[in-house]
């Protein structure tokens, strides 16, 4: 990539305290030299870097604000090439005149991702610590957040890194067999590298497998609220909410299509369907609500039973046909406070009581303890290319002894290609593209 002059609003474009124009590439500086006017005696050509100097801002239009400039000296900057930053008043007129003057000094209008997209080519940053930036930034929860910026410390490339090391040193000692079979490995010798792929394959298999908590940070816990209609799963879904969402009625049937909500719980995004009472005398149009319940219920990651009364026939059908973890949720109980032994919490809806203690089981069923810890693998990329350089390891630990060595180098040098999508080593321009396309103009 040059390293023509690219300039963009970094901050969101609303009405705000400060607003933040980004000039990056070799020109930056001359660029800001146009527009900013120091108040002290020091001209922008010698800024001090990461320095803060106030002045006056020229903007299109014959527009003047007051704000200050800050200069990163490559490579010390986020994008590793000179990168000014113009800091004025954040209205978002103000913010777009400001640009406007900065492309009329000699800047280009920069494509979504190019600030990041450049980090990662100048060395700055690696692909999956990227991809943790992104989801800092797009994070609806405060476990997305977190997760992403685990990605973004580098932790993950840390990891592949680390792995991808051992399997050079590994496929040293086979090339040296290959170059001088007459000095053929010795038997323990191979034996002591299965041993260190069988290790080397445990240890990508415990990064692929936090994916299971992985997914849920990163979309949320599915979770479909059904049962015998009437049973009280819209005043349920409103109860949790804290709100009314769903319409309640004592008729029974009324919930034709899934109403949705959102709740966050111990940090974790939980996305509620109230889905239509399943029984089997229904309408035209209350059949296709319970079809769609159904086809919830087949994709959630758990399930909250309601049903009133006693535990029927109804109730033990839908939960023979649960995919997923379900809690049977015994609704009414302001009405009746006798447990009939089959639920495994009791909750009165309409008054409230027992709809704490269903969040906390909630978030014990579908987040056993521990599922979280270390749960930084929340992009199916990564697990894709996990698991398939665990199945890279597991054909050279099997082809050890039966094959010859430059056959075993084969799997176990694909799986340190597939490491390297990870890192970015590795990965094609159509991977990185994709990657770097999901972030705002700006960054």
């Amino acid at each position: 990539m040059n390293s023509d002059c690219i300039a963009a609003i970094s901050t969101a474009q609303a009405p705000g305290g400060v607003a933040i124009i980004r000039i990056s590439g070799a020109e930056a500086l001359s660029v800001a030299e146009k527009m900013f006017s120091p108040v002290g005696a020091t001209p922008v050509a010698q800024f001090k870097p990461r320095y803060m100097y106030s002045g006056t801002i020229s903007a299109a239009g014959g527009i003047t604000d007051f704000g200050l400039c800050v200069y990163f000296k490559a490579p010390h900057s986020f994008t590793g090439e000179d990168v000014v930053e113009l800091h004025c008043h954040g209205g978002v007129e103000l913010s777009r005149a400001v640009l406007r003057q900065a492309l009329a000094c000699g800047a280009r209008p920069a494509k979504a991702g190019e600030y990041t997209m450049r980090a990662f080519i100048n060395g700055k940053i690696s692909l999956s610590a990227a991809e943790g930036l992104a989801d800092m930034i797009n994070g609806e929860s405060t476990a997305e957040v977190r997760a992403g910026s685990l990605l973004y410390s580098g932790r993950l490339t840390k990891a592949a890194t680390e792995i991808q090391g051992e399997l050079t040193d590994i496929l040293a000692k086979i090339g040296a067999d290959v170059d001088y079979p007459e000095e053929d490995i010795e038997r323990t010798e191979l034996f002591d590298i299965k041993d260190k792929l069988a290790a080397l394959r445990a240890r990508v298999q415990t990064l692929a497998d936090s994916y299971d908590g992985g997914k849920k940070i990163k979309n949320g816990v599915s979770v479909a609220i059904c049962g015998r209609p009437n049973a009280g799963k819209s005043s349920l879904l409103n109860a949790l909410l804290g709100y009314d969402k769903a319409i309640v009625s004592a008729q029974a049937g009324t919930t034709r299509d899934v109403v949705e909500g959102e709740l966050e719980l111990g940090g974790v995004r939980f996305n509620f369907y109230d889905t239509a009472g399943i029984r089997e005398e229904a309408g035209e149009v209350e059949s296709i609500g319970i079809s769609r319940a159904k086809q919830t219920l087949s994709s959630a990651d758990l399930a909250l039973i309601v049903y009133e009364g006693a535990w029927g026939a109804e109730e033990t059908e839908i939960l023979q046909h649960c995919p997923c973890p379900a809690i049977k949720v015994r609704n009414k109980r302001d009405i009746s406070d006798l447990p009939d032994g089959n639920e495994d919490i009791f909750i009165s809806a309409l008054s409230g009581e027992g709809i704490e203690e269903l969040k906390t089981l909630m978030r014990k069923t579908a987040l056993p303890q521990g599922s979280l810890a270390g749960a930084f693998i929340i992009e199916e990329r990564h697990y894709e290319a996990l698991s398939r350089t665990a199945r890279s390891l597991a054909g050279a630990e099997n082809a050890i002894g039966i094959f010859p060595a430059d056959v075993v180098s084969v799997d176990i040098k694909e799986a340190w290609d597939t490491l390297g999508e990870i890192t970015g080593a590795t990965a094609t321009e159509e991977i990185i593209n994709t990657i770097f396309s999901k972030f705002c103009v700006g960054k």
